[in-house]
């Protein structure tokens, strides 16, 4: 009796143990370790660094260990990172780019522990999600500002890619505010191609054009410091780049990486992360406009204000009402 007294306390302890050892897990949920890949470097001031700043928030409210690797760019290169990822425990990994879905769904079949999630895409799966900003209505109206402070007429695109959702909606914005003005737009097929967006600004400067929105993520800053030099007009993409000039930077468009950042570790967390494409917008907070410039008249902040705050409660744009 005495032995099966001592072996039954001993399985009552294992138990208890057990327990204990579940319920003191991060936050009581799911985050374990969560990891981060970027195509190029988190220093960049712009989607990167936001990026990383939104990995470092989970890191401070989950007190869990975080990792992260730069200079991601292709299969191998993600498969690598992965399985170290999976040897360390993360199970929770972010892709800092829409180039990410493609190589995410590729392998997420063979981590069924790892949650992955990437920006900007359409593949999904039972443990991979898409976080897409909804860019058509900050693209009209950064659009609305370039038509309204143009004084030749004539506003400047700098795109990344064609696709950006933000470019049409830049060009409805235009036209709405100044049916007179002329959208000049060109392509730098790259994010990061700072040489040839420097190019296209020289090109669309001989053509009379004193407002500029270049979108993407590495040559915005290098385009908007060459048209200050100029003495012409931008405006900011992704971060609020007032600081690069706020005589030149009209306002800028931002999207609030860090945040989606958050949102997501805490679905994840709460096992509410579903394998799917979640969209937001300017009423979840994680796109706004930022600071507007003293070039830009007090009255004109303020109808642009209004029309933003309009557009959260309707969800429509002020070409649709």
């Amino acid at each position: 009796m005495k032995t099966k007294s001592a072996t039954l306390l001993v399985l009552i302890l294992s138990f208890i143990i057990i327990l204990l050892a579940g319920c003191s897990s991060v936050g009581g949920g799911n985050i374990q370790k969560v990891g981060m890949l970027v195509e190029n470097s988190i220093h960049d001031q712009t989607w990167g660094n936001k990026g990383y700043q939104g990995l470092l928030e989970i890191k401070d409210e989950y007190d869990v260990d975080v990792f992260f690797k730069e200079g991601i760019k292709n299969q191998q290169d993600v498969n690598r990172a992965v399985e170290e990822f999976s040897n360390k425990g993360v199970n929770l990994i972010f892709g800092h780019s829409s180039t990410y879905g493609k190589m995410f769904d590729d392998i997420n079949e063979v981590y069924p522990d790892i949650h992955f999630v990437y920006f900007n895409g359409g593949y999904t799966g039972e443990n991979l999600t898409s976080l897409n900003f909804s860019s058509h209505a900050m693209g009209f109206f950064s659009g609305m500002v370039a038509g309204e402070m143009t004084e030749s007429d004539n506003v400047g695109l700098i795109g990344a890619f064609e696709w950006q959702p933000e470019i049409e909606g830049f060009y409805e914005g235009v036209n709405y505010q100044n049916p007179d003005a002329y959208v000049h737009m060109n392509f730098v097929n790259n994010w990061n191609d700072n040489e040839r967006a420097l190019k296209l600004l020289t090109q669309m400067v001989n053509k009379e054009v004193d407002v500029f929105y270049p979108t993407g993520d590495q040559f915005s800053i290098p385009v908007i410091n060459k048209i200050k030099e100029k003495g012409l007009y931008a405006i900011g993409y992704v971060s609020d780049q007032s600081i690069l000039g706020e005589n030149t930077v009209l306002t800028s468009t931002i999207q609030h990486v860090d945040k989606i950042y958050l949102l997501a570790a805490r679905k994840f967390n709460e096992g509410e992360l579903e394998g799917n494409v979640e969209t937001y917008d300017f009423e979840d907070e994680v796109i706004t406009l930022g600071k507007f410039s003293p070039e830009v008249p007090r009255s004109f902040v303020e109808k642009i204000r209004e029309e933003v705050e309009e557009y959260k409660e309707t969800g429509l744009l002020p070409n649709e009402r």
